[in-house]
């Protein structure tokens, strides 16, 4: 009989070493039949995964969602001038943090490859945009890159995130934000170091100027940073608390 570890094992193994959380939920019952007999399946199955890791046995953590077998080696990070890789590779950092801080998180590019293969409605957890306002406004919200929404029966987005990967976007990346001012939102340009200067001048002038307190900027290596800490720390967290 197929164990638990063994059932995970061939889940990884089935999409080529590693898996995401969704991915392991999805495929779990095929090779163990019993996966969901119990309300609380998911919590078992995070269980096992996590005392594996803790044991340093079979699986290891390579993102704060994403899991491989433990002798799976990682690709590397897209490099910084490879715009096209470095656009949803952002974005997938955003919404991993986002999942992390138990936000509910949304983006239109769903089958843009975050790393490792994995597209990026894999890890993001709203297929679709909540029917926050009107119409109007969700048609032009809905194409900003990342949105994170509080849990609750009332919906609504707390973080957006833009991908500025060239300098013509900004002003385009900006005005999406504006769509979002009526409501509660704190709006972050991820970009390259070298975009801040023209970033500052722009958001300096109308008709950003008078909402500047709540535009926020972030390089591409600080955010990586950040990324990085946070996978160590939730890492760390499930080691000592399970």
């Amino acid at each position: 009989m197929v164990t638990k570890v063994e059932a995970i094992r061939k889940v990884l193994e089935e999409f080529g070493g590693k898996a995401t959380w969704q991915q392991i939920y999805d495929n779990i019952e095929k090779y163990y039949p019993a996966a969901k007999a119990s309300k609380a399946w998911k919590e078992g199955i995070r269980g096992v995964l996590y005392r594996e890791i803790r044991k340093g046995k079979n699986f290891k953590k390579i993102g704060i969602g994403i899991f491989a077998l433990k002798e799976y080696e990682e690709e590397p990070m897209p490099k910084k001038e490879d715009k096209i890789r470095m656009h949803p590779f952002m974005e997938g950092i955003c919404i991993e943090l986002g999942n992390l801080h138990n936000f509910l998180t949304y983006t239109p590019d769903k089958t843009n490859i975050f790393k490792e293969g994995i597209p990026l409605n894999q890890i993001s957890t709203l297929n679709e945009i909540p029917p926050f306002t009107y119409p109007e406004i969700i048609k032009d919200v809905k194409r900003i890159d990342v949105i994170w929404f509080n849990k609750g029966k009332l919906i609504f987005p707390q973080r957006v995130f833009e991908v500025v990967h060239s300098l013509n976007t900004l002003s385009e990346a900006l005005n999406r934000c504006l769509q979002l001012l009526p409501f509660n939102v704190k709006f972050y340009i991820i970009a390259p170091k070298e975009y801040s200067k023209k970033y500052y001048s722009k958001i300096e002038k109308k008709p950003y100027a008078e909402f500047k307190n709540r535009f926020f900027f972030m390089d591409y290596d600080r955010i990586i940073a950040f990324y990085e800490y946070a996978v160590k720390y939730d890492k760390l967290k499930r080691e000592v608390l399970g």
